[in-house]
């Protein structure tokens, strides 16, 4: 489970600064964090939710990792807009042992966005192949 403050670096913005959130709610399967020091008009939340389908072998489970952040138009500096990034984990949990095959579908969504080529390094500066091809709607 999760820290009910995360304070020490596990989320970090694009110039790898530390993001500090606080969990404000927690309900069966799901909770919602808000940035520390948000200010009230322009929430800043990061919500992970988990669910499960299907019986047996045909048991998937479905997890929600999301971040939306509220703020203002560069365009008309009035008009508050939201802009939203998430990653969807679904797995066949029901015909797996471990966690193997979700760690191997994880790493590589990991390692897409946030590294180049044979780097070990993480950018978060979002230049990785992956994020650039999001941000630049490239293929």
């Amino acid at each position: 489970m999760l820290a009910n403050t995360l304070t020490t670096n596990e989320v970090k913005d694009a110039a790898g600064t530390e993001v500090e959130y606080q969990r404000i709610s927690i309900a069966q399967n799901q909770t919602e964090f808000a940035k520390i020091g948000e200010p009230p008009a322009y929430p800043d939340r990061m919500s992970i939710k988990h669910s499960t389908s299907g019986k047996g072998v045909k048991l998937r489970q479905r997890s929600v990792f999301r971040f939306d952040i509220t703020s203002l138009s560069d365009v008309d500096s009035v008009t508050p807009v939201v802009d939203s990034g998430m990653v969807i984990l679904d797995t066949a949990k029901g015909a797996h042992l471990t966690t193997a095959q979700g760690k191997a579908v994880l790493a590589r969504v990991m390692s897409f966005l946030a590294s180049k080529g044979a780097s070990t390094t993480i950018l978060y500066d979002c230049t990785g192949y992956g994020a650039e091809s999001l941000l630049n709607e490239s293929i």
